[in-house]
């Protein structure tokens, strides 16, 4: 077996020299014309329709797929912070030869109702070659509804954060290693199935959910599952498997698909104690909605038209590109779906939140990338209003591959990224970063006290990566809070002891949870300090509870990277300091 690194790089995301950007997409009016007077309605918007130049659709008769995909990599290979966006959608059939190499902002999918709808004979290659092998920094790029059957027998996705791999079949083995086997730090796996072996070899971290797996090679630091069929035994911290028989509750994302010529989406239904795939016997459940009720927005439109197609009752499909908001969008009726498609941006220009939710039923935000702007917003997403209180457990509202970024594009800011008031809301694998590196990246220059704060009860958390606040990373107040698997790091950047001082305490947990909560449990949750600015600085602990045998906590740990800071606890007063250069894990099985 190759060498495993066990320590993650000194910097373990440096910041990087000037990247190639792609081109930005041309804007593209919005398609009412203003109303003739106040008295009069705005002409009622379409629905349907092209989905536009960043989405390149290939049939297996199409010449020349292997040149499209290899002329889009070499656009968004190294454009970590460009205006590209791209998603690549193949029909049901087979494919032979490909080999799909993925960069930035880049989605590739099937579109049948079934991964084995659509197999390619050949690979989807996420590598590092343009990082000189370190995989850390392979953010923001995403595989759905294909079957596999690798080259080689084993196909690559060497991918960190914002890097889902969702509804896939493998016809042979995975590895989540970069070539050469060099540092990486990832990631997420959901729906699918992998008919060999998973190795994750240098992988820190990784969560995989409702899936089925030939084997599961080794672990570094967390690797948690839940519901996944042939997953390794509870074993944390040595090996540092968490593994859950079933996941409580999951619904899976929203998916575009073709019914003979016309596009359709699909709602996959929710699931109680899931287990494996959704799509292994059958068609799949759930219920689908013709692309003539949604409205296909296109980069360039206001959010007065996303609101007027909203209000229309119509549903949002965001094609690829960056949206630029004035106002909120506001989604206020149940059962509304939001898809992106290639990593859709939206970026509020002027302090507003860029996308509120109602406190209704069943809404559905998938697949696009939320971008702080430069005048601070109080909050980037909100889902339900402060106080919101509705029971929503037969048909929650699902939160999936919504990502939130705060600078590294450009300076941005946000008091409170991410928050979740309406209850029994899932949010299934989000990333909310507030960037180390890029550009407009300073403590005070992207200032960004909370990550994500859950003020709504019986919320369940699967897959929750959540980075470099200011303050507290996850704050989370409701009542029976749910989290399986969270990854965190603390600000790198705090320019000393006092800057993160909390009261009479040593920095702000990565994960706190509210004095008042009676009930809440987690499940595989680490968090790692890198205070490279001053690296005396000493952080408390990196979990905060209230100490009552309602509040539960399963296979927590903390970890100092190199020694750049260090933690004196794990969670509350309980676990041992880390310790000098070690790089190695202080950990908590169970707590109380």
């Amino acid at each position: 077996m190759p060498h495993t690194p066990d320590s993650p790089s000194l910097r373990r995301r440096t910041v990087l020299a000037a990247a190639a950007t792609a081109p930005a997409l041309a804007a593209i009016a919005a398609v009412p014309a203003a109303a003739a007077s106040s008295a009069k309605s705005p002409r009622a918007l379409p629905g349907g329709g092209d989905l536009g130049p960043n989405v390149i659709v290939f049939d297996p008769s199409t010449p020349g797929i292997q040149a499209r995909l290899d002329e889009v990599f070499a656009r968004q290979e190294s454009a970590q912070f460009g205006t590209g966006r791209y998603a690549l959608l193949f029909k049901p059939g087979t494919y032979n030869g490909l080999n799909a190499q993925l960069g930035f902002y880049t989605s590739i999918a099937g579109l049948g109702l079934s991964p084995d709808d659509t197999t390619i004979n050949g690979d989807v290659t996420v590598d590092a070659g343009w990082f000189n092998g370190n995989a850390t920094q392979n953010f923001w790029r995403s595989a759905e509804n294909l079957a596999l059957v690798p080259v080689n027998g084993t196909n690559r996705w060497a991918v960190a954060q914002a890097a889902p791999f969702r509804r896939m079949h493998v016809r042979g083995g995975l590895n989540l290693s970069p070539a050469g086997y060099g540092w990486a730090s990832g990631g997420y796996i959901a729906d699918s199935r992998i008919d060999g072996q998973v190795g994750p070899y240098s992988q820190q971290q990784w969560y995989t959910r409702d899936s089925a797996i030939g084997s599961w090679l080794n672990g570094v630091w967390n690797m948690v599952f839940s519901g996944v069929q042939g997953a390794p035994a509870q074993s944390f911290p040595n090996p540092p498997y968490t593994t859950l028989d079933t996941t409580p509750v999951s619904r899976e994302k929203p998916f575009l698909y073709l019914n003979g010529s016309e596009y359709r989406v699909f709602l996959p239904e929710k699931r109680t104690n899931a287990r494996g795939v959704t799509w292994g016997n059958g068609t799949p459940r759930g219920t689908s909605l013709p692309l003539s009720q949604f409205y296909v927005a296109r980069p360039g439109v206001s959010a007065a038209t996303l609101n007027q197609a909203l209000a229309q009752g119509l549903h949002l499909l965001l094609t690829p590109g960056i949206y630029h908001l004035d106002q909120p969008v506001q989604v206020n009726r149940a059962g509304t779906v939001v898809l992106g498609l290639g990593y859709a941006t939206l970026i509020p220009d002027n302090g507003v939140t860029a996308l509120k939710v109602a406190d209704v039923d069943g809404v559905r935000l998938a697949g696009f990338l939320v971008d702080a702007g430069p005048v601070n917003s109080a909050t980037l997403l909100e889902v339900g209003p402060r106080g919101a209180s509705r029971d929503h457990s037969a048909n929650p509202t699902t939160v999936q591959d919504v990502f939130i970024r705060i600078g590294g594009a450009g300076a941005g800011k946000a008091t409170t990224s991410m928050v979740i008031n309406s209850r029994h809301t899932i949010v299934d694998h989000t990333w909310v970063w507030r960037a180390d590196h890029g550009t407009g990246v300073g403590w005070e220059t992207n200032r960004a006290d909370y990550g994500v704060v859950v003020n709504g009860d019986d919320v369940l958390a699967t897959g929750l990566f959540v980075e470099h606040f200011n303050k507290y990373d996850v704050q989370w107040s409701g009542q029976r809070g749910r989290t399986i698997f969270f990854q965190n790091e603390k600000a790198y950047d705090a320019p000393n002891q006092a800057a993160i001082q909390n009261g009479a305490v040593k920095g702000y947990a990565a994960y706190r949870v509210g004095d008042n909560v009676t009930a809440h449990e987690g499940w595989g949750l680490g968090s790692y300090c890198y205070y490279n600015v001053d690296p005396t600085i000493v952080q408390h602990n990196g979990f905060a509870a209230p100490n009552r045998p309602g509040v539960k906590f399963h296979n927590l740990l903390v970890v100092s990277l190199g020694g750049q800071g260090q933690y004196e606890r794990v969670i509350n007063e309980t676990g041992s300091p880390t310790s000098g250069t070690s790089t190695v894990p202080s950990t908590v099985v169970s707590y109380p």
